[in-house]
């Protein structure tokens, strides 16, 4: 028995083992792990002001227990709201659109139009008239109107933590996921999660340079607002054209949109001249997180009975080229003097972004002609009551910093393609891939079988199959690739390489027409034809790295990886097992 343990386990098998153990721990496997926690929780939600926070683990809704995705989905499911046909009459135009948990609208307390979402195709700074036919006279009207389209529930989440209970009107802020089981990284469709394909829109060329300056900033960007399991990569087509391809697990199409579909300008004006604007250059820090320079300022007023404003107020300090900019304009500028005696100067501070007005500033008199550093920017945030109205304060204030901190995108982006998947979806795509790989692996054993009608070759077959998809993914846990569709489907290529690798050696090894040659030899002859698939798959899968805007680099990547393997480790391991079984 020791004599054939020693004569089985070569160097080359030695190797393969030892890469075994290196991929068991790479991947960490934690079969005991189980249940569903909160992968991000959305800004401006219902369930982020509950205090329910990313990493939670979800044990409850409504008093059933939640271990499994399905269970989430299906009581989640029971708050989604039915399609209906709105029409909205402002600046004497009329607007006819669906909606199902949010309006898709927001006005200030002069009703008109501040925002507004493409698809209701509403333009900015109308004055909101009627909804339904019903004439809206002031912000009450608004909050009536809506209630008859969209009604809250109410909803019990318990977590490790606490539980929340509050009304939703159909929109669940919280990502999930099931709880991490191993360190594989699974990528968007198996995870779920938003990607967008963006590209820069230039009248010449777009340069390298170009798209790492946009990953910078979009970088930054996406990290400054406090979006977590970010990846963002070039990427180009066969016919040369460039994108950025940005995947957030957990983020979703409205925050995606909104910091990553505007190019982020802002601008700070006095009349018609620019004295500062977003970034570094001019704006070197910003106060945030902190609530001696940045926060929301006491007290909320209560404009009418649903409508609530509050305003936030933060502060920046400017470079001496934007200091000296603000002493250049304001030093001829006219002192008005208020009722209370206080006195301003007769042009305000108006910031835009994104061409949009945000908030007008009084200017102090003191601060004519002078050279000034610190500045304080303010805004307001309005909602039906006072914590909708902070909420909002909160959103609107974490944006404006946002952009502050990381200036505007080098060039505009038009977004090409935008995907959000649900999790729940993902569990499926992995279920079925597993049943599917089974299913292969059997009818592959079954036709090996058939093909050499023993065990001692089949089964040694087998196992290197399943070590060599084993392996791959140790690799794919180690340099944190994440596995997705794409790379399933490679890493079934490489398996049926593989196979069709190890056919070739055993061939070589019982052919009786080269009995006359040595084992060594045999091997040399199986391997010479080996190699030249190989190099003939790697040729293949080059070009596909940046096929489709490389959202099927995953099947490159993981093909390349699975037969390198193969012809470096296993199949090597493979030929001695096999030789040394055969010799018996």
């Amino acid at each position: 028995m020791l004599k054939v343990a020693r004569k089985i386990f070569t160097l080359r098998v030695w190797i393969f083992v030892i890469f075994l153990v290196f991929s068991l721990m790479a991947i960490n496997p934690r079969p005991w792990a189980s249940g569903i926690e909160v992968k991000s929780v959305s800004e401006n939600s219902l369930e982020a002001d509950q205090g329910i926070a990313k990493g939670e683990k979800i044990l409850a809704i409504n008093n059933r227990p939640i271990l499994t995705l399905l269970d989430y989905k299906e009581e989640i499911d029971k708050y989604k709201v039915s399609e209906k046909e709105i029409e909205i009459t402002a600046g004497g135009e009329t607007f006819v659109y669906n909606i199902t948990g949010s309006i898709g609208f927001s006005v200030d307390k002069n009703l008109t139009i501040t925002e507004a979402e493409d698809f209701t195709r509403i333009k900015t700074g109308l004055k909101l008239e009627a909804i339904n036919g019903e004439k809206i006279e002031d912000f009450d009207d608004v909050v009536d109107a809506t209630k008859l389209f969209i009604q809250k529930k109410s909803i019990v989440v318990k977590t490790n933590k606490k539980e929340h209970a509050y009304l939703t009107a159909g929109e669940i802020g919280l990502r999930v996921g099931e709880v991490r089981k191993t360190n594989i990284q699974k990528g968007l469709e198996l995870e779920g999660g938003t990607r967008v394909v963006l590209q820069p829109e230039t009248n010449g060329t777009v340069t390298d340079k170009n798209i790492n300056d946009l990953i910078s900033v979009l970088e930054n960007r996406l990290n400054v607002y406090g979006l977590a399991d970010l990846k963002i990569r070039a990427a180009s087509d066969l016919a040369g054209n460039k994108f950025v391809v940005v995947e957030i697990a957990g983020a979703t199409r409205e925050e995606v949109k909104e910091l990553i579909g505007k190019q982020g300008k802002f601008e700070a004006k006095i009349g018609q001249d620019t004295v500062f604007i977003g970034g570094k250059g001019d704006v070197p820090f910003v106060c945030r997180d902190d609530g001696s320079c940045s926060g929301i300022i006491p007290p909320c007023t209560k404009i009418s009975e649903n409508n609530w404003n509050c305003e936030f107020r933060f502060t920046i300090k400017l470079s001496q080229d934007a200091a000296k900019r603000h002493a250049d304009v304001t030093k001829d500028l006219e002192i008005n003097s208020t009722i209370t005696g206080s006195q301003y100067l007769s042009r305000t501070l108006d910031m835009y972004l994104d061409d949009r007005l945000v908030s007008s500033l009084q200017i102090g008199s003191d601060l004519r002609g002078r050279e000034v550093t610190d500045i304080q920017i303010s805004g307001p945030g309005y909602g039906a009551n006072e914590q909708e109205a902070v909420s909002n304060a909160i959103k609107e204030m974490n944006k404006l910093q946002t952009v502050l901190i990381t200036g505007s995108l080098p060039l505009k982006l038009n977004i090409v393609k935008l995907d959000t998947i649900s999790p729940v979806l993902g569990q499926e795509f992995i279920k079925n891939s597993l049943v599917v790989g089974i299913i292969a692996l059997i009818l592959v054993g079954v036709v090996v079988y058939i093909r050499y009608r023993s065990l001692k070759i089949t089964l040694p077959i087998m196992l290197i199959v399943l070590s060599e998809i084993f392996i791959t993914l140790g690799i794919a846990a180690l340099i944190r690739w994440n596995l997705d569709l794409a790379s399933i489907a490679g890493l079934i290529a490489a398996v049926g390489t593989g196979v069709d690798d190890q056919l070739i050696i055993t061939d070589e090894a019982i052919r009786k027409e080269t009995q006359y040659l040595n084992w060594k030899q045999k091997i040399k002859r199986a391997f010479g034809i080996i190699f030249g698939a190989y190099l003939t798959m790697v040729a293949a899968m080059i070009p596909l790295w940046n096929a489709g805007a490389g959202l099927v680099r995953g099947f490159a990547v993981t093909t390349i990886i699975g037969v390198t393997i193969g012809v470096l480790i296993t199949r090597p391991a493979f030929a001695s097992l096999i030789s040394s079984l055969l010799e018996e």
